[in-house]
């Protein structure tokens, strides 16, 4: 097996071979992608942050009423 490494944009789910790699590939090739654009999931806090709930007559706790012991 040989290692080979190259930088390539995808086009409609196609990656072309440079032409210098072409002689050394078979039919079958082993494709790993790395990607170099970070793609974040957001969970449920990242959506709600975005987008809070709003509540009629809703007051945040004081900060007494937080450290209040029963």
């Amino acid at each position: 097996m040989e290692v080979i490494e190259f930088k390539a944009r995808i086009k409609d789910g196609n990656i072309r071979i440079p032409e210098k790699y072409k002689t050394k590939t078979a039919d079958s090739v082993k494709v790993i992608i790395i990607s170099e654009k970070i793609i974040r999931e957001t969970d449920i806090i990242d959506d709600l942050l975005a987008n809070p709930i709003k509540i009629h007559n809703f007051s945040p706790f004081s900060r007494k009423e937080i450290y209040d012991r029963f």
